[in-house]
């Protein structure tokens, strides 16, 4: 009769809310996504949480310590302190256990002793003290019990039956007795338990799981979700039953995003002996996800190894070693990976090195030319000056002359002017003025010109210059050939000779040079400024 009107108050919660009993239906590979990434966050800042518990030890240790503590608040102070260590460090959860068992005894207070007790036989599984923990729990007769203690003894029960069933899980002849007494111990718990209240709720959803009634289960949880703090550990555990309705409901997404929030919830609870971490870091390496999967199974195992729970480190140190395996695996492709990418950028930086050495080369040779240019630029403008000096100084003598001439014939004197032009001295020292300004330009432009003919005559032809003298006639006319005069009429009219004596210096010259065929090309590749 209990039992139906137990499925009636559940009945009439899911109609009183079902947006919190349906809300999480479908979960997205999003939420996925920021759970995790928010369970990565919790857990890189768990030691706040374990500090925090810590420090709530500590003040209970003192108060022990102190003088004038009465027994019953020693007896209490015992109590918080083994329950404030049972998700951190069995052994010491025991040990208070066992120093509050003792001082019960010694005081003669049944009902505590007993409490005591089953604290102490529901953590000695954690252990592998499996004997020992049956031994305890039987030792006492439930009819012996105080009516307040019955809700402690079917708990204890319920939960001592359920870790020692996870002892055996690959061994199903053990395992199933054992989980039917942990359910038996629960449907009569959840008769002694307040409806409504989160531990009836918590049962009630189990209860509900564990006889494959998964809907009427999850509204449940759902709703005890909202009605309790995350960091509690009856919300973890709620949240880890809501994953393994989903597992069974083939949910895969929610599945993951269910046991991930039991993991934020234990790590803001300080919890160490954990299974939800462990079965999703088993999962995260069956999807794939080597990374994850091997953060949070180190994890679990160190808290497990941590809280000295045999239980939990052999759950993990079962796949770990495939995991570690593959998470070197992953290290070792990464590796791979770096030593490829530091190739790759061996190879850039060669190249780099071999671009900039060739954009200076280009850089000093454009420097060069530059500077060639400047110097071609520089002699182009001397050039030009000393030729409009030069035209500058024909006109000045041209109208000297033209004056000169004006005189002479206004006076009469024609006879000097015939006997001034027959001598020719007028003519010879403007063509000396012109050779001298002709010559500095030149060799300015072309200043190995001479050498470099004498390389293209025998040696014994030669051209040897006297002391003083620049250019001779020779030279002035393989120079006028060099700025591309070719003609010997153009060439006997800027060096006042004729035709005749130009063609027969030309001639001499070939006559002289190593190769007479290639002789005037070979003079027009003379190199001007270098």
């Amino acid at each position: 009769m209990r039992r139906y009107i137990l499925l009636l108050v559940s009945l009439i919660m899911m109609l009183a809310c079902p947006s919190a009993a349906f809300s999480k239906t479908e979960i997205g590979s999003e939420e996925v996504k920021s759970i995790l990434k928010r369970l990565d966050a919790e857990l890189a800042g768990r030691n706040t949480y374990i500090n925090k518990r810590h420090s709530s030890i500590d003040s209970l240790k003192n108060i022990i310590s102190s003088k004038g503590i009465s027994d019953e608040e020693r007896l209490g102070c015992l109590l918080q302190l083994g329950d404030s260590y049972n998700v951190l460090n069995t052994d010491s959860a025991l040990t208070f256990y066992a120093k509050g068992y003792e001082l019960a005894e010694k005081l003669g207070l049944d009902s505590v002793s007993i409490r005591f007790n089953l604290r102490t036989s529901t953590y000695l599984p954690l252990l592998a003290f499996i004997t020992e923990a049956s031994k305890r729990f039987e030792s006492i007769d439930p009819e012996t019990i105080p009516e307040g203690l019955l809700e402690e003894y079917y708990d204890a029960a319920r939960q001592m039956y359920f870790y020692i069933a996870s002892y055996y899980v690959n061994y199903p002849d053990i395992h199933g007795p054992y989980m039917k007494k942990s359910q038996e111990a629960q449907a009569k718990l959840l008769t002694l338990l307040e409806d409504g209240t989160p531990r009836f709720m918590l049962n009630q959803g189990e209860y509900f799981l564990s006889h494959q009634q998964y809907s009427k289960a999850k509204a449940v949880l759902l709703l005890l979700l909202d009605r309790i703090p995350e960091e509690d550990n009856l919300y973890a555990r709620a949240c880890h039953f809501l994953a393994d309705i989903s597992k069974a409901s083939g949910e895969h997404n929610a599945y993951i995003y269910y046991l991930a929030r039991s993991a934020i919830a234990d790590t803001k609870g300080a919890t160490l002996e954990v299974s939800s971490l462990q079965e999703l870091g088993r999962m995260m390496y069956l999807n794939g996800d080597v990374r994850h999967a091997y953060d949070y199974l180190s994890t679990a195992l160190s808290e497990a190894v941590e809280c000295n729970a045999p239980l939990r480190i052999l759950q993990s140190s079962n796949i770990f070693p495939i995991i570690e395996s593959a998470h070197k695996a992953e290290l070792r492709k990464s590796d791979v990976r770096i030593y490829i990418v530091m190739a790759i950028m061996a190879v850039l930086l060669v190249g780099l090195a071999i671009t900039l050495y060739v954009l200076h080369r280009k850089n000093r040779l454009m420097n060069r030319m530059a500077v060639k240019l400047e110097e071609a630029n520089s002699t182009k403008d001397v050039y030009i000056s000393q030729f409009l000096n030069l035209c500058s100084i024909y006109m000045d003598k041209l109208n000297q002359f033209n004056k000169m001439v004006n005189r002479k014939i206004t006076t009469g004197k024609v006879d000097d002017l015939l006997k001034l032009t027959k001598q020719g001295k007028f003519i010879e020292e403007q063509s000396k003025e012109f050779y001298d300004v002709f010559d500095d330009a030149f060799l300015h432009i072309y200043p190995t010109f001479v050498t470099e003919v004498n390389k293209l005559l025998r040696p014994e032809e030669q051209i040897v210059l006297r002391e003083g003298e620049k250019l001779n006639t020779d030279l002035r006319i393989i120079a006028f050939m060099r700025l591309g005069i070719e003609e010997s009429t153009r060439i006997a009219q800027m060096l006042n000779y004729s035709v005749y004596t130009i063609y027969t210096y030309r001639n001499k010259l070939k006559n002289r040079a190593i190769n007479r065929d290639t002789f005037e090309d070979a003079v027009m590749r003379i190199k001007s400024v270098s």
